[in-house]
């Protein structure tokens, strides 16, 4: 099925089907199968990490021989030698990182698109059930910060996931070579360090989830407020908001203090275990020159790897911080993907694009009930619409009108009952088809950035610049958009804003109206029209050659006097069709709101 297919995709990628496994272990998986791709770039970015580990192991050997031997014995020659071996290590280990670096990102960066290609790409699988369930600011977190903090831990997890442990023991191995009984004092001082630094990891970890779910409030709170900044301004609550802001604020930097107190135990502790390392392998050392067991440039080896251990164990714990950060957005994101599409639309190759019987649209005791809804939004409706009719759809607030519409073109699937399309089920249309024969303009007019060309032609790529101006001037839009300068060519900015709302009204219609449907969906979509332009609008699509059925909602009723029929939703239940004079006198309901909106006995 359609709607199936990126599921069975990434199932394929990382043999996700197993349905027995835990979430961690798909999750695992799931990433595995994004980074099989760059096998290659998981190979060579750790491998040239562990060449630069090498060489950063030698150097304090090196400096050791420059103090036993260069310095000791007065070897000019040799010291030089030397500084210009350091100066090869340092240059060589510069490029193993730069190397593993871009080899770690690379496939960091890889992962992350492809990531977010398949994300989006099952987004758009998915219904419109399924998009209000999870919510678009949820899936615009996932898309950015999410996919964004998985591709750091996975550069990070490259880079470091071997070099750091590498290091640690390497340097412990080699403490021993030099001197066994100084060595000791490594066996000692590692696990004390592991222990602070994991321990205090540990500790905080928690602590900066709550941090974060604090910050969202903040950040909950500062959106809210610019995005009905002038609703503030209207009611003069700028006092009020500051205040709710600033207890917010405050609550978030006394977490942030709590927790960063905490943390700030992790560098004196650290560093006071080190500092004691060092005396012991001084107090060691001393004795041991004395001895001969040691020289004093074995020493200051000894010294710097202690150093290098106490950088690689802070190291490795953001490392494991940061696994565990890209690990839980990576749950986030396979919580999406994991959204299975609830419609399955019949193929293409088998389903018929068209049927030549029957009404244009038939409600047959259809009632729809929402996910996690607690009533019916639909409740038995029953109804049928000719060809070339005009149905309008009126009642008061959550009455269902648009519930009603949107069963149409199979936007949600029914309760119970059955909505037929020229005699044939919905559930048996083609997806391609059915939106195809359905042309729908939303109550919130939506434009895309582009030109006015290109955003018309999405009711159809192969129209003519004839097509798209005969649906300008049915939408009631040919007389500005001439008047713009560079005409079908003029600028759309991001979500239109640079056009009034019933500018952006006519524009979508006249989208609608380019895919020349068999039936046509107006819901509440000339709100933003005055009288006069909604009445040409009307009767221009009344001219409109063939026999198009058009769906209109309204809150005017003088936008449905002239409908064929009119339907009454009152609390989801159909409780008037007719004509405008058969409602007046046979439904309340239509009675009320006519009246509300006309004096009584007069006509518009």
């Amino acid at each position: 099925m359609e709607g199936c297919l990126l599921p069975q995709r990434i199932a394929n990628r990382g043999g996700l089907k197993n349905g027995s496994m835990g979430k961690g272990e798909i999750i695992l998986k799931g990433l595995h199968a994004y980074m099989r791709k760059y096998r290659k770039e998981c190979v060579l970015a750790p491998f040239f990490k562990m060449l630069e580990a090498l060489f950063d192991l030698v150097v304090p050997v090196v400096m050791a021989s420059v103090i036993n031997v260069g310095i000791k014995d007065h070897k000019t020659d040799y010291i030089l030698r030397s500084c210009g071996l350091l100066a090869v290590l340092a240059a060589v280990s510069l490029v193993c990182s730069v190397i593993a670096q871009y080899f770690a990102a690379e496939a960091a960066v890889g992962c992350a698109t492809e990531m977010r290609h398949d994300l989006f790409s099952h987004i758009q699988s998915l219904g419109f059930s399924e998009m209000d369930r999870v919510g678009t600011s949820t899936l615009i977190t996932r898309m950015t910060s999410d996919v964004n903090q998985v591709q750091n831990g996975v550069n990070l997890f490259l880079r470091l996931f071997l070099r750091s442990p590498f290091i640690i023991f390497g340097a412990m191995i080699l403490a021993f070579t030099i001197n066994a009984k100084a060595a000791m004092i490594f066996v000692v001082t590692i696990p004390a360090l592991a222990v602070v630094v994991f321990g205090i990891m540990f500790w905080t970890m928690p602590l900066y989830k709550k941090v974060q779910n604090q910050l969202d409030t903040v950040l909950g709170i500062t959106r809210e407020n610019l995005t009905g900044v002038r609703v503030v301004r209207a009611f003069n609550k700028q006092h009020s908001e500051v205040k709710h802001f600033g207890d917010a604020n405050s609550r978030l930097t006394g977490m942030q203090l709590h927790v960063g107190r905490i943390s700030a135990l992790m560098n004196p502790l650290t560093y006071l275990i080190i500092n004691f390392a060092i005396i012991a392998i001084l107090n060691t050392g001393a004795v041991q020159i004395n001895v001969g067991g040691l020289l004093a440039g074995d020493v200051i080896a000894l010294i710097s790897y202690m150093t290098q251990i106490l950088v690689e164990l802070v190291k490795l714990a953001n490392l494991i911080v940061q696994v565990s950060k890209a690990l839980a957005c990576a749950g986030r994101v396979q919580t999406v993907m994991d959204l299975k599409p609830g419609m399955q639309f019949p193929s293409d190759l088998t389903g018929s694009a068209s049927a030549n019987t029957g009404d244009a649209v038939r409600f047959d005791h259809v009632s729809l009930k929402y996910a996690d809804a607690g009533d019916e939004s639909l409740t038995d409706i029953n109804f049928c619409a000719g060809r070339g009719q005009t149905i309008g759809v009126i009642g008061g607030t959550g009455s269902g009108k648009s519930s009603l519409v949107n069963l149409i073109p199979r936007f949600y699937d029914v309760t119970t009952g059955t909505v037929s399309i020229f005699g044939k089920p919905v559930q048996d249309w083609p997806r391609m088809a059915l939106r195809g024969c359905v042309g729908t303009v939303m109550q919130k007019a939506q434009l895309f950035s582009g030109t006015i060309r290109s955003n018309l032609l999405w009711g159809n790529d192969k129209a003519t610049d004839r097509d798209l101006w005969d649906a300008l001037e049915t939408a009631q839009a040919a007389d500005f958009v001439r008047a713009k300068p560079k005409g079908l060519d003029e600028l759309v900015e991001q979500g239109g804003r640079n056009f009034s709302g019933g500018q952006k009204q006519r524009l979508t219609i006249a989208r609608a109206l380019v895919k020349k449907p068999d039936i046509l969906i107006l819901d509440d979509s000339a709100s933003a029209l005055d009288f006069a332009t909604d009445a040409a609008l009307r009767k221009a699509l009344a001219a409109l050659p063939g026999n198009m059925t058009v769906f209109i909602v309204s809150q005017r009723a003088s936008s449905l006097q002239h409908a064929n029929q009119i339907l009454v939703l009152d609390d989801g239940r159909l409780v008037g069709c007719g004509r405008h004079a058969e409602l007046l006198k046979s439904c309340e309901a239509y009675r009320e709101i006519y009246e509300s909106q006309f004096k009584k006995g007069s006509e518009c």
